[in-house]
């Protein structure tokens, strides 16, 4: 049998942003082109760099670096992160950001607002990287840093940046600075990030979803709602749960459709493909408690998806069934958080037709 490929890391924007740095410092220094630089990372590791392009004169450099995010699915992938340093008329360290790198618009970031979207660890390895250059060339002189990502605005797009209230571009980011591919950390990461900005700006209600097109649906549903208070989970149903409860928020909304929401009725959290089956069994005893026919019962025990058994009762007309199966995602939710909170489950059809929905507050429907 062949063996599992093992995924190839990648490395932060924040990474690529303070090799560029070095580049540049070194390059305006010393006045000579450079084709790499060598930076320590967060985690202790030492990483060269290639150096894709490097111009200078007498008062300016500017490096660029190719983003490399190894086998992580990555909107930044291949993108171009670019630093520009210049001598300044007052000592110090001066950092921003420049073309393609957003500015941050909403609070609730690690970043305040009016400032550009370089978060606090980058932020440190570039400024640290910068003195350690002039410290080893004995130049006492304050220099301006502007990072910039041509093509960021467009890149951005892709991204939960302007929902965040990051506006113009890309974050510079990373905590460790490499990428791990398809990292669940990352993912998480962000899902508590979004909490964070919902709840300092106001948001007392969030609506989770478990992807795009549900979140399409929750938008309609609570039509009063900002655009922040959405967040998607994923699959990490009992983390965001969680987190919301941690984080003080007072009602949570869970929006998604008939096959995660089946595995999260059952008190499954994770609901990934591969993380637990959906049990045909427990959606039979559902069934047959909404008052549907043996017959029916039977079909739904042998259905191959969970779809299919929202189609069955759909077909036949047991809508009861849908609010009995939201009642046990609230239900199941409670547990999971201990209560205090607010908990509505909306179940949707994939061309959004809401099967049903349920309210449960202070472990009461």
């Amino acid at each position: 049998m062949e063996g599992k490929k093992t995924l190839r890391e990648g490395y932060t924007t924040g990474s690529c942003a303070t090799a560029a740095t070095k580049a540049a410092l070194t390059a305006l220094i010393t006045g000579r082109v450079q084709t790499e630089a060598t930076i320590r990372l967060p985690i202790g590791r030492s990483v060269t760099f290639s150096v894709q392009s490097c111009t200078y004169d007498g008062s300016t450099a500017t490096a660029a670096v190719v983003k490399d995010g190894g086998d992580d699915p990555d909107a930044t992938h291949g993108a171009l992160i670019v630093s520009t340093v210049s001598w300044a008329s007052s000592p110090g360290v001066h950092l921003d950001g420049g073309e393609g790198v957003g500015r941050v618009t909403k609070p609730g970031l690690p970043v305040p607002v009016g400032e550009a979207a370089i978060n606090p660890v980058p932020r440190k390895m570039i400024r640290e990287t910068a003195k350690e250059v002039l410290e080893q060339y004995g130049i006492a002189r304050g220099v301006n840093i502007v990072i910039s990502v041509p093509g960021g605005e467009e890149i951005a797009k892709k991204t939960l940046n302007a929902r965040l209230g990051i506006i113009g571009g890309i974050s510079i980011l990373g905590t460790r600075g490499i990428v791990v591919p398809f990292s669940t950390a990352a993912y998480r990461a962000s899902i508590v990030q979004a909490i964070q900005v919902a709840k300092a700006n106001g948001c007392r209600h969030v609506v989770i979803t478990t992807g795009g097109r549900s979140e399409k649906y929750a938008m309609r549903e609570y039509p009063g709602l900002p655009e922040e208070a959405f967040i998607e989970m994923g699959d990490f149903v009992g983390f965001t749960l969680k987190q919301c409860k941690r984080l003080g928020i007072e009602t949570v909304s869970m929006v998604g459709m008939m096959g995660k929401f089946s595995k999260v009725a059952q008190g499954v959290m994770m609901v990934h493909a591969k993380s637990a089956p959906v049990d045909f069994g427990f959606l039979a005893r559902l069934a047959e408690q909404a008052g549907a026919p043996a017959p029916l019962v039977a079909a739904v025990r042998e259905a191959n998806t969970a779809a299919q058994v929202g189609d069955l009762m759909q077909e036949a007309g047991c809508t009861t069934f849908f609010q009995l199966l939201c009642e046990a995602c609230c239900r199941a939710a409670f547990n999971e958080v201990g209560g205090g909170m607010t908990v509505e489950t909306s179940i949707y059809t994939m061309n959004g037709q809401r099967l049903g929905k349920a309210v449960q507050t202070n472990g009461s429907d």
